[in-house]
């Protein structure tokens, strides 16, 4: 019961994508409880585990709360200027002697949550001035910006499926109940799921695994690992079967697809199929739904760009929903209209490189060089040869391939800082650790995943506790180093304001001026739902020629390789491929330290079917031996039906154990670290994203 010192807040959710309201009571310093906020339009009360955990990571003993500087493997404490004084001056210091692309940058996973990151922190790394960035996009959702910046002209401009009005969902490589949705926010998808069956509709999962989102389906295909290419050419082929393409509505506006419809046909459905472990029959199947759907929308994640073929993939979905008239279209797949714009007139559109990764020539796009190439970059002589680096929320020695090597490529750099709340498997090299206040302690609104919204919402999220005397924003921490660096390497640096104030800048050139302020959305502390998604792809195309581009030439040239690589390639009799899988409770590595979320059963196993692990002679419990060609880990085996033949299953972020790391809730779990048996050679081309799936493994039982 609410006592009379009780002071409740409300707002969002910042652990995932699902923008989930919440509630929070606190008395004093103390939080009493988090739940749902029934009356957030959007998630209506949903909350997932993970929102709680926002008191284990507030309370985390672990959690740094003041910068602290290494000595030998001793951690002792540190002023702020002094801490940004030596940060700055040791990388201007290391520039001056080696070049300005010494220094390397990597940006981590929870920088997209943060407003202070998203709008004060680019400003910090262009006075950096170096090319060496990097950031966990390259291990994620690459593939779908490159797709949508060929296709439609800005890396930012990614249909969301309209899940509230869909007839038929065709999911691939996703798993939205585990995940809340990614790059698609949607809190609460078991109601909306429930909700498609309900009206008479349909919702069909494709994935090597049965996930938690495929036993609520309609349908659950298993898919042979890296043959979602193959898939998607028989789908396609099998649509164009049923009649010629619905594109009537899209009118003049299409430049190309009758080049991409020829590219496409020679694979058919039956020869495009083979690989997959999907028969023709049931592609057929399936075209003959989403076809005959009122309306029908096909929706592929991380499992597909995190694999040899992420590109083409995500190339291929955004033809199919076109083809079928779902694009731009209700119940389809369609552009949110966020309060704080991401496309459009002052934004920044994205695109491919004018130069490519210093030692293995991997294509740089909207900035950023692939995460894979990380580890070349620092080992590799020469000029431009990574002697620094400044990490941002980020883990990449449990987060990016072959993570040994990049450890020991950590290891040998001349300087390290990091902005960060723990020492980690990475941040544990560092020299220099600046921590952020609590998130809980100062205001948020979320601009990059409002823009990916299942319905057009918005929400100002009010600082739970005063700021700490002493501690610093992440904002404050940007304006720290630059002004630091800016003395020490003789270049400019303009102070960033607080980014509300920016936020409040966004609105007003925004869609929504006319109704909806800053101060408005602070006195709505529920939120504010501004509306369901609506058709206007084809208003705010941003490619030269205004019309979406069906055939880009480097998407076309890449089916040889389908060719070549799935569709003209044998499996080896008993081979193995290797994949990650999501779990409620998990959100990467950082997770690991809530015990909220840590309790219960053990979730590092690695599944196995039962076919290959008889041939093993592997029982359920055993230890086994996982094995690539970049090193191999000791995991615990789970016999089980729910992953299929030829195919392996290890969730990420576990493996927390190695020396220094100070996290001690999660290096006490069983379990090792996926990403260092990913191989760093294994990436989509096109886009330079790691292929972290289908990676050939073997298994052995580990000898007594």
């Amino acid at each position: 019961m609410l006592q009379p010192a009780d002071r409740v807040t409300h707002r969002a959710c910042h652990l995932c994508e699902a923008l989930c309201g919440i509630e929070i009571r606190t008395r004093g310093e103390e939080i009493v409880s988090v739940r749902g906020d029934a009356a957030d339009p959007f998630s209506r009360g949903h909350v997932c585990p993970k929102a709680v955990a926002l008191i284990d990571i507030h309370n985390d003993p672990d959690r740094l709360r003041a910068p602290v500087r290494r000595h030998g493997d001793k951690w002792e404490p540190i002023g702020w200027d002094e801490a940004f004084d030596l940060v700055a001056g040791r990388f201007a210091a290391i520039q001056r002697e080696h070049g300005a692309n010494a220094l390397g940058v990597y940006l981590g996973n929870p920088n997209a949550h943060h407003v202070g990151s998203i709008l004060n922190g680019p400003a910090l790394i262009r006075a950096l001035r170096t090319r060496n960035r990097f950031s966990a996009t390259s291990v994620d959702q690459l593939p779908q910006h490159v797709a949508c910046h060929a296709m439609y002209g800005h890396l930012f401009m990614i249909p969301i499926p309209d899940v509230d009005h869909t007839s038929y969902w065709l999911i691939l490589g996703g798993n939205p109940i585990a995940s809340n949705g990614s790059i698609m926010s949607v809190p609460d998808v078991a109601a909306r799921l429930k909700a498609i069956r309900d009206r008479g509709g349909k919702v069909v999962v494709v994935d090597p695994c049965r996930t938690e989102t495929a036993d609520v389906a309609t349908r659950h295909h298993f898919i042979r690992p890296g043959t979602d290419a193959a898939f998607l050419l028989a789908l396609v082929n099998a649509v164009l079967e049923l009649g010629p393409p619905r594109v009537e509505r899209y009118g003049d506006r299409l430049s190309g697809l009758e080049r991409a419809i020829e590219a496409i046909r020679p694979f058919g459905v039956e020869r495009a199929a083979a690989p997959t472990g999907i028969s023709a029959d049931a592609v057929r199947t399936i075209a003959t739904e989403i076809r005959d759907a009122p309306s029908a929308v096909v929706y592929g994640r991380v499992g597909l760009s995190t694999q040899p073929f992420g590109t083409v993939c995500q190339w291929l979905i955004q033809l199919l929903n076109l083809l079928t008239g779902n694009l731009d279209a209700v119940g389809g797949a369609m552009l949110t209209l966020p309060a704080v714009p991401v496309t459009g007139p002052g934004t920044k559109a994205g695109g491919p490189g004018s130069y490519k990764a210093r030692v293995s020539g991997r294509p740089v796009f909207s900035g950023e060089l692939p995460a894979a190439a990380m580890a070349d970059e620092i080992e590799t002589p020469g000029d431009g040869q990574i002697r620094a680096m400044l990490t941002i929320a980020g883990n990449p020695v449990s987060s990016t391939p072959n993570g040994r090597r990049l450890d020991r490529a950590f290891a040998g750099l001349e300087f390290m800082a990091a902005i960060d709340i723990y020492v980690n498997e990475t941040t544990r090299h560092a020299d220099v650790i600046l921590p952020p206040a609590s998130m809980l302690s100062h205001e948020n609104y979320d601009v990059v995943f409002n823009a990916f919204a299942v319905r057009n919402v918005a929400r100002h999220n009010a600082a739970v506790f005063e700021k700490p005397a002493g501690a610093r924003y992440d904002w404050e921490i940007f304006n720290g180093v630059g002004a630091a660096y800016a003395k020490a390497a003789g270049v400019e640096y303009k102070t960033m304001p607080n980014p509300m104030a920016s936020v409040a800048a966004g609105i007003r050139a925004g869609p929504y001026a006319k109704t909806l302020s800053l101060d408005s959305l602070k006195a709505a502390p529920h939120g504010v739902d501004l509306g369901a998604l609506a058709p206007s792809l084809l208003q705010r195309l941003e490619t030269p020629d205004r019309k979406i581009a069906c055939a880009p030439e480097a998407f076309i040239a890449d089916l040889a390789r389908v060719e070549t690589d799935i569709l003209s390639r044998a499996v080896e009799a008993g081979a193995l491929l290797l994949v990650g899988r999501r779990h409620l409770r998990s959100n990467n590595s950082w997770m690991h330290n809530s015990h909220r979320l840590t309790k219960g059963p053990r979730r590092d196993h690695l599944w196995i079917h039962s076919v290959d692990a008889a041939s093993r002679s592997i029982a359920d419990g055993d230890e086994v031996v996982l094995a690539s060609r970049v090193g191999e880990i000791t995991v615990t085996a789970k016999v089980t039906d729910r992953v299929m033949p030829g195919a392996v299953c290890l969730p990420h972020g576990f493996g927390q154990r190695r020396d220094g790391v100070r996290l001690s809730l999660a290096s006490a779990l069983h379990g090792a670290s996926y990403n260092d048996v990913s191989d760093e050679e294994a990436l989509d081309p096109l886009s330079g994203n790691a292929a972290v799936n289908a990676v050939p493994v073997s298994v052995r039982k580990r000898a007594a």
